[in-house]
């Protein structure tokens, strides 16, 4: 079971860059564990560090301005190879959602069966939000799941967005494909009886 997914509200990370891929987001000299644990700590390593593993000061992870669970990317994030560490990169920096105006289906997909929320936004809206995120680095958006909207709060900006209503339930439940199947395990044996 994964913590449930609801309604957040939280500063964002912005990140206005397009074309962000999986390579940068988690480095292929990374991919050599099995498991989830650790990769946070590589999240968009060659851009947050130098070569001798100090912090650059000037890539927004490591700026004191910029916090959140909700890292906010340019169009067309999470394109390149399938690596599903890319998600479980993100995940393990702590980040519950990343908005933006296009994501690579595979990227979304494996975001989603990882507990993360991929929210695309508008060209407008996404503008809009990294905007506000520059005029005032509190400026906090509230994503709800289950009414499937995200704003910008204490603004007039809000939008709908689309989500499979099963990737929903999942996430809204805390379930990963597993879990979903326990859940519905007394339907599963009522079927197999008839």
């Amino acid at each position: 079971m994964r913590n449930k997914f609801t309604t957040l509200s939280s500063t964002v990370v912005p990140l206005p860059i397009e074309n962000i891929d999986t390579d940068q987001i988690i480095p292929a000299r990374f991919l050599k564990a099995t498991t989830r644990e650790g990769f946070g700590e590589n999240l968009f390593r060659d851009w947050r560090y130098d070569k001798q593993g100090e912090p650059k000061a000037d890539f927004v992870m490591n700026s004191p301005i910029y916090k959140g669970q909700i890292l906010v990317a340019g169009k067309n994030f999470g394109c390149g190879s399938s690596r599903e560490h890319a998600a479980w990169a993100i995940d393990g920096a702590g980040f519950r959602a990343v908005v933006s105006s296009f994501f690579a289906d595979i990227f979304r997909n494996n975001a989603l069966n990882n507990g993360l929320l991929p929210v695309t936004v508008s060209e407008t809206m996404l503008a809009e939000i990294f905007k506000a995120a520059e005029a005032d680095p509190a400026t906090e958006l509230k994503i709800d799941l289950e009414a499937q909207t995200i704003e910008i709060v204490g603004t007039s900006s809000k939008e709908s967005f689309d989500i499979a209503p099963y990737k929903k339930q999942c996430l809204m439940n805390g379930y990963d494909d597993v879990d979903f199947l326990v859940s519905i395990r007394n339907e599963i044996e009522h079927f197999e009886q008839r």
